[in-house]
């Protein structure tokens, strides 16, 4: 005779399965101790930037400044256009280089021979010079703050690396041309030739790229449609370099 044995089972008498508990990012996030959450927060503003390194390749994203950000956000309001770099004077693009960095063709985001002799004048008293190439210039008005300071430095310098090793050095001048500043409110060199001299970017002369690059290190005092005499004379200079600095800038025009 077959016995046929009919297994029923009651939740009692059934063993409960262990199922593990997935939990999301954010509750494990605050199952942590205070002290972690400010360290997991501090290292995300950290990478974040380097993620944002990666992301700004894409030619179609237009990024802002911090100073245009914290504009925005204090309703000031600011303007400017975004213009690809082809669509700004070759004679522009010159002067800005011969002003702030003439071996920007040559280094990877750093000029550590510059460097070396600012930290060798900073640590004898004698420096006046800011030492920023344009990579450094870019990533500090991208993700960083204006005032001088050793952590700024610190923070400055990798990114500088970092930013020169993904994007191509055109890129870097298109971006670094359409954030800086050339003015209360005034930031990238369309809206600065517009506001300035009432022309496009792609039409500006000589002589006007030339008191333009000599503004950029301080753009509130030193205006370009209003230049001293002392901003004149730098200008002079500037444009006279440009004439000669083909050689320096073939790296962006092939």
């Amino acid at each position: 005779m077959d016995v046929r044995h009919l297994d029923i089972s009651t939740d009692n008498e059934e063993e409960e399965a262990e199922v593990p508990r997935r939990s999301s990012v954010l509750a494990r996030f605050r199952d942590r101790p205070f002290w972690q959450r400010i360290v997991l927060v501090l290292i995300g503003f950290l990478l974040l930037p380097y993620f944002l390194i990666v992301v700004y390749v894409l030619p179609f994203i237009h990024p802002v400044s911090t100073l245009m950000i914290g504009d925005a956000v204090t309703f000031q309001g600011y303007e400017r256009r975004w213009v690809p770099l082809d669509r700004i004077a070759p004679v522009l693009v010159k002067s800005v280089m011969v002003s702030e960095d003439g071996q920007f063709c040559f280094h990877g985001g750093v000029d550590w021979g510059e460097m070396r002799v600012l930290v060798e004048e900073t640590l004898s008293g004698k420096s006046t010079r800011g030492g920023s190439t344009i990579p450094m210039q870019t990533v500090k008005n991208l993700f960083l703050w204006n005032s001088r300071s050793f952590v700024r430095k610190t923070l400055e310098l990798p990114l500088a690396v970092s930013a020169s090793a993904v994007w191509s050095k055109r890129r870097m001048m298109e971006i670094y041309l359409n954030i800086a500043e050339w003015g209360p409110g005034i930031y990238g060199i369309e809206a600065a030739a517009r506001y300035h001299f009432k022309v496009p970017a792609s039409k500006l002369t000589a002589r006007q790229a030339a008191l333009l690059a000599v503004s950029l290190p301080n753009p509130i005092d030193r205006v370009a449609s209003k230049p001293g005499r002392g901003l004149s004379q730098l200008a002079s200079l500037i444009q006279r370099r440009a004439r000669n600095a083909d050689a320096y800038i073939k790296c962006l025009y092939d």
